[in-house]
């Protein structure tokens, strides 16, 4: 059986980055975990740092094939746009090294804070795309996407997040709903 040792040593580092935190976590415990030594962790990763940006690449990847599964061609743009943006919050929400990050970010580690920007801007690059083809089909008035993209999944983090902190949580109906009140409306 041949083993893998960067999926491996990949595998590990997630692990360990979702119990313990990137912070806390040491290449030490990646290669206890990996069953390697700390020496071949070296020879597929430069540092700790590119080891995370590896993981997210790929969680990004998961995400965005997660949220392309959601679309409908019977659908209407505006529930398409709504069911892909709530799968890929949802998904980042299921996922435990997500959650570790989210909870880690509070404290500033600069390498958790980029890493969770690369995941929105994959985030608002999605929606971007959306809001470009609805333009180009007629669906929407043109607009400046990147911006509309940005405020569509900031609405929505404030909406299940923030709202969530004091207020009951929302339904995707109600979700939905709101997001068609602020946002689509003025875009049709």
């Amino acid at each position: 059986m041949v083993v893998d040792r960067k999926t491996q040593i990949v595998e590990a580092a997630e692990k360990s980055f979702s119990m313990f935190g990137y912070k806390a976590t040491t290449m030490d415990q990646i290669a206890k975990l990996a069953n390697v030594g700390k020496g071949t962790i070296y020879t597929f990763f430069k540092n700790k740092e590119e080891l995370l940006r590896f993981i997210m690449t790929n969680l990004i990847k998961e995400m965005k094939v997660a949220a392309e599964e959601t679309f409908d061609a019977k659908l209407s743009f505006h529930e398409n746009v709504h069911r892909a943006i709530y799968k890929m919050l949802e998904y980042r929400l299921q996922h435990k090294l997500a959650i570790k990050l989210f909870e880690e970010e509070k404290f500033g580690t600069p390498e958790v804070v980029d890493a969770l920007k690369e995941f929105e801007n994959a985030i608002v690059g999605f929606i971007r795309k959306i809001l470009e083809e609805a333009i180009a089909k007629g669906h929407i008035v043109n607009c400046d996407t990147k911006i509309t993209a940005f405020i569509i999944v900031k609405i929505y983090v404030a909406l299940i997040f923030e709202w969530e902190k004091n207020n009951p949580s929302l339904t995707k109906e109600e979700l939905a709903n709101l997001l068609d009140l602020y946002i689509f409306k003025g875009l049709s």
